[in-house]
């Protein structure tokens, strides 16, 4: 129950141009290789550069050069992308890994954290007819994402690495890396040890977030109203199969850029958000993971304080932002996927859940 909060605060989402490079070559199985491939596929649900990291900026113009003619081979408009890859892991597998990208979200510089969520912005706002971003914006994203990684410890780096090497197919690699020429793949992925390299030679130690925004009087209300939020709706929570695939499975009718897009307007709503509220959040859903029973349902408890930290956030940000996010999904889900998502559950739950999610909306506006 906790995986729609998941996705918006992992950071691994943010990482996907650079995690492909990773996926289409095998990795090596020296440890001494990896750290860099691991943040690679967890960096993060996300000013200028400081003055000691810029040997990684110098090194992701290199990474640049060297991959970019891979970059442009891939079929960045496949809906592959947006598919769970192969393996006998099952959806809850899956939320434990992404637990752990969660976990190094919350040790990343915020400051870091919210250029590299604004590079990834620009790039996707420069990206061409087949999903391909410019140059210029790929080295941003590669510096953003350096410097991000080395701003975490190396061991919670590799713990996100090894959690989701271990989902993926061993089969994954080989079909990928026949969709695109062979030798372009191996000479991106070569470039991408060299950086890793300079990223683990160059730490940066992460900055605490400043006070929250978000006045004591504000925080107590929100908080007031996702506990009736969280009484009203947890019934509805238990109903729900949370170990079904089908919320790992593209939203039907959707263009991968059309997604993409739409994922572009939470990037910014993310930017926009507290860092201070942020980083709570993210713990607030890695303690409610820890508690998940064999269904894959949190307690009442994590449950409500998830609740209370989305909606404290939501509050941090502005109001046409949020709307911008809303409206956006609201163009391009099919309402026959609110029908169907309906009879997963149990009716009188499903209505009780919404009012007290409007009622709890009013709060947070407010």
């Amino acid at each position: 129950m906790v995986r729609a909060g998941v996705k918006a605060l992992a950071a691994g989402a943010a990482a996907a141009a650079l995690y492909q490079q990773l996926t289409f070559v095998p990795a090596p199985q020296t440890q001494s290789r990896l750290p860099v491939a691991v943040g690679v596929g967890a960096a993060a649900a996300i000013g200028s550069a400081p003055a000691f990291a810029d040997e990684i900026g110098t090194a992701a113009s290199k990474l640049s050069d060297a991959a970019y003619p891979f970059m442009k081979e891939v079929d960045w408009n496949s809906m592959l992308y947006d598919t769970k890859p192969g393996g006998t892991a099952s959806a809850l597998d899956w939320v434990k890994a992404i637990d752990k990208a969660i976990v190094m979200g919350t040790q990343m510089d915020s400051k870091l954290l919210k250029d590299g969520a604004m590079a990834h912005h620009k790039a996707i706002g420069a990206i061409d007819a087949n999903g391909v971003l410019s140059k210029a914006t790929f080295t941003e994203v590669n510096a953003a994402l350096g410097r991000l990684i080395a701003s975490v410890p190396e061991s919670t780096t590799m713990d996100v690495y090894n959690s989701f090497k271990s989902l993926v197919g061993a089969d994954v690699p080989a079909y990928l890396m026949s969709t695109v020429k062979e030798a372009d793949a191996k000479t991106a992925y070569s470039a991408l040890m060299d950086f890793k390299d300079v990223v683990k030679a160059h730490p940066i130690t992460a900055s605490a977030p400043g006070a929250s925004s978000l006045s004591a009087t504000k925080a107590s209300a929100i908080e007031a109203a996702a506990k009736k939020l969280s009484t009203g709706s947890y019934p509805f929570i238990q109903d729900i199969d949370w170990a079904s695939d089908i919320y790992q499975k593209p939203l039907p009718g959707v263009s991968a850029k059309e997604a993409l897009m739409a994922v572009d307007k939470m990037i910014v709503m993310g930017a926009s958000m507290d860092a201070k509220l942020l980083k709570e959040a993210a713990e607030a859903h890695h303690k409610a993971i820890g508690s998940i029973d064999a269904k894959g349902v949190t307690t009442a408890a994590d449950y409500e304080a998830v609740n209370a930290a989305l909606g404290k956030l939501i509050a941090s940000v502005p109001q046409s932002q949020v709307m911008d996010v809303y409206n956006t999904f609201a163009k391009i889900l099919n309402p026959t996927i609110g029908n169907q998502l309906y009879g997963f559950s149990k009716g009188a739950d499903a209505i009780g859940a919404y009012k007290a999610l409007l009622e709890f909306k009013d709060v947070v506006k407010a």
